[in-house]
């Protein structure tokens, strides 16, 4: 998967604070801007797998 997406982040008090433009929902924080991008993409892969049994499989197709 290479989805390309838009955050919005600021820095608050203590981290650094951020979320997805296309998914407002999906925020989070790290203590370094590396760290908040490496959050957000975690909180996207468990929002798209969020119900995706553990057996999954996996496969590219062309469209």
């Amino acid at each position: 998967m290479n989805t390309k997406l838009n955050i919005v982040y600021w820095k608050g008090e203590r981290f650094w604070l951020g979320k997805i433009l296309e998914h407002p929902e999906i925020m989070s924080q790290g203590e370094t801007i590396e760290e908040l991008e490496e959050n957000l993409k975690d909180a996207y892969k468990l929002m798209l797998m969020d119900d995706v049994p553990s057996d999954y499989k996996l496969k590219e197709i062309s469209v």
